[in-house]
């Protein structure tokens, strides 16, 4: 971009919502207003945290109007298909992050994938669980497609088991267990099948909660016509219904792909194997060399072997008929596990509470107050690489909210981001920290070194100041949880990974 179009790119930003003029003009005034050019103006956004890279690279191309739809701006780009794509995206409203997902531009003229599309969107409007991610607002942009969800903090469940390699035996059945729930729900309460259950659509939750996602839309795929994502989106479900006897759409095929996710958790190998290839995708002779899960783990307890062996029965008439009938085994099997009290119910109605299994006792929850994008990434991408659940948000009265409410077992608050309102923020959980043992941790740009000294320090409660690197972060913080004891967080990295 030339100079010339510096003014006409600020007013954009500014209409947009995509930064505030304030910080436009810092960044004018720290280049010199006379000299700076677009491209400066961008780099020093981005390097304040105010545009993150996938905008700038969109802005760049000249594509800024498409940077907000509705209500929401795009953050990242998280997923993409041939059907359609998923971004991070901030509502202007509010300043809540939520996923949004949206309709490709080469389907947006095809009334019937506009349609299905929508269809998937109402559908998933209409249930409501806390293992099936939520979807709040339909809409339309200058002939652009979306619909707004939930954002879950975490990933999909390969890229978790692609940190984890494979779970043990209570993990992973607490999974299965809450993914079950999802399904026996949507069934119940909609009839509704989900029809593409694979590792990707399960997103993992920063407090590990499972959620199902994309339901729907594989219902509509024996439409041969299509050949993009949603065509792809049954094939494994087709195959496995053609050559079983199964009716087409059968509910009992969502608990064989059930099975295959529960197979590849506790072993960390997929039962079959994964490729793009369609045809081999469609060959049946994948499913009849599936081994079983205790050879390739011996050690399995018989129950959870039983209930991965009934999921993934060939002929549907063995496997388990109904989700409800899977959840009364895995419940059984948590009790016997230690996750579950024997009183735990299996609830058969639509509308009754799941009773939840605890979370894994071995993990810890960090939450970092942080309102920069890029340095949100990086701190929710090391810690969940050392074995933390993570929680980044931007807000300060949310985190302090949250503290009082639903505690972590550390809070992290970055000054260099907050400015003034990090000390305040920090009196401020001190005191709802008193008597506890929540660990807090104040960290200080340079400029901020002098509140050090004011500061009440203990063993759960420390005051850093920049430089410092994500792995004395990191260890301050398992230091302010469990004092001298160590806590999973992965082992201790050789290199100090920089922060800020």
């Amino acid at each position: 971009m030339s100079s010339p179009k510096v003014d006409e790119l600020c007013r954009l930003l500014v209409r947009l919502q995509l930064a505030p003029q304030h910080q436009i003009d810092a960044c004018l005034m720290q280049s010199g207003r006379r000299n700076a050019d677009a491209s400066e103006l961008l780099k020093c956004l981005e390097n304040k945290g105010l545009l993150t890279s996938f905008q700038v690279s969109r802005i760049e191309k000249g594509e800024i109007d498409g940077l907000v739809l509705g209500h929401y701006k795009l953050m990242y780009r998280n997923a993409s298909g041939s059907f359609a794509r998923v971004y991070r995206a901030c509502d202007l409203r509010t300043g809540k992050m939520i996923g949004l997902k949206v309709l490709r531009q080469r389907w947006s003229e095809d009334p019937k994938a506009v349609n299905e599309f929508r269809r998937e969107a109402d559908l998933g409007k209409s249930l409501n669980h806390e293992n099936i991610v939520p979807i709040y607002e339909v809409g339309e942009s200058n002939g652009q497609h979306y619909f707004a969800m939930e954002f879950v903090e975490g990933g999909n469940l390969r890229d978790f088991i692609n940190i984890r390699k494979k779970l043990n035996a209570m993990e992973a059945t607490k999974c299965i267990l809450e993914m079950t729930e999802g399904l026996n729900y949507a069934f119940t309460a909609k009839k509704a099948t989900h029809r593409d259950l694979k590792m990707t659509n399960v997103l993992m939750s920063s407090q590990g909660v499972a959620k199902l996602v994309d339901f729907g839309l594989a219902g509509i795929a024996a439409d041969d016509r299509y050949d993009g994502e949603s065509s792809q989106r049954a094939l494994e479900y087709a195959t496995l219904e053609k050559n079983t006897g199964a009716p087409r759409d059968d509910p009992r095929s969502d608990l064989y792909f059930l099975g295959a996710i529960y197979y590849e958790l506790l072993t960390g190998v997929p039962p079959l194997p994964r490729t793009r290839n369609r045809l081999e995708r469609s060959q049946f002779s994948r499913y009849l060399q599936v081994r079983p899960v205790r050879t390739l783990e011996p050690g399995l307890p018989r129950s959870v072997a039983s209930i991965v062996d009934r999921l993934m029965q060939l002929n549907p008439t063995m496997r388990y008929q109904a989700a409800v009938e899977a959840l009364r085994d895995l419940k059984g099997a948590s009790v016997e596990l230690g996750q579950l009290s024997p009183a735990s119910p299996v609830n058969d109605a639509a509308s009754a509470e799941s009773s939840r299994p605890a979370a894994p006792a071995n993990l810890c929850t960090v939450m970092c107050i942080e309102d920069r994008h890029k340095q949100q990434d990086i701190l929710r991408e090391y810690f969940s690489k050392h074995g933390f659940r993570v929680l980044v948000l931007s807000d300060l009265q949310r985190g302090l909210n949250r503290l009082r409410s639903s505690p972590p077992d550390c809070m992290v608050i970055m000054g260099d981001a907050l400015g003034d309102r990090a000390l305040q923020g920090f009196q401020e959980a001190q005191e709802v920290q008193r008597n506890s043992d929540i660990g807090l941790v104040l960290v200080l740009a340079e400029q901020q070194s002098e509140w050090k000294s004011r500061l009440a320090e203990n063993r759960h409660c420390r005051v850093l100041v920049q430089p410092v690197t994500l792995r004395e972060l990191r260890k301050v913080v398992r230091h302010t949880v469990c004092g001298n004891n160590d806590v999973p967080g992965g082992a201790e990295s050789e290199n100090g990974e920089a922060y800020g």
